[in-house]
């Protein structure tokens, strides 16, 4: 486990550092070195959703009953990146602009990258946590392992200065993961956290 560990990490640090190269940040470690230092707050997670299989309630219909429950309800991850692995069960799904869910085709032998409400604070918006949720199945067992890369809970979370322009100011106020940390926890699971540290609030309110 901690060899996985080391590996998902080195993963999503090379590709936060590719992000930054992406975005024309000259650091292009600004992001990874949050998740490489010491004091990290990086967090990996077992799931086991069990087979939960439902009773048509339609003895007649010829068609098999395969509905399917929420596992884990819909959220954005809170974190900067999410690498995601699973066996050959599908569940997972992810939400597009519109509001329609989609299903995401699961692939053990790939990972599933799934950008963390605090990505998107550091890169103005440039690239935007998707909103998911994991459903059960009926018939089959789903296993996912989920690395939630974080930084020290002291860091400092802010968008590049490089990012910023007249015609691009800075959408979130900077502000430290222990804080926004705080804050996740103290709503529902489905509710958006980001909105809480856009600049307008903080202007409004200082």
């Amino acid at each position: 486990m901690s060899g996985y560990i080391e590996a998902v990490r080195e993963l999503a640090c090379e590709l936060l550092d590719l992000m930054a190269e992406g975005l024309w940040v000259p650091d292009r470690s600004v992001f990874s070195r949050l998740i490489r230092d010491n004091d990290s707050d990086s967090i990996i997670r077992l799931n086991h959703y069990p087979p939960m299989p439902i009773l048509c309630k339609d003895k007649d219909s010829s068609s098999p009953c395969n509905h399917n429950r929420v596992g884990f309800g819909e959220h954005s991850d809170p974190q900067i990146l999410t690498i995601l692995r699973s066996n050959d069960v599908g569940g997972l799904q992810i939400s597009l602009n519109d509001g329609a869910w989609v299903p995401v085709t699961p692939d053990p032998s790939a990972f599933c990258v799934n950008v963390g409400d605090l990505l998107q604070a550091m890169t103005n918006g440039r690239f935007v946590s998707v909103r998911h949720k994991a459903l059960t199945n009926s018939y089959k067992s789903r296993m996912s392992m989920a690395y939630f890369a974080a930084p020290p809970l002291n860091a400092r979370i802010a968008v590049p200065p490089e990012m910023v322009t007249p015609i691009k100011p800075a959408l979130y106020r900077p502000f430290s993961w222990a804080e926004f940390k705080k804050a996740a926890f103290a709503l529902r699971l489905g509710d958006s956290r980001l909105g809480l540290f856009r600049m307008e609030e903080y202007e409004q309110v200082a």
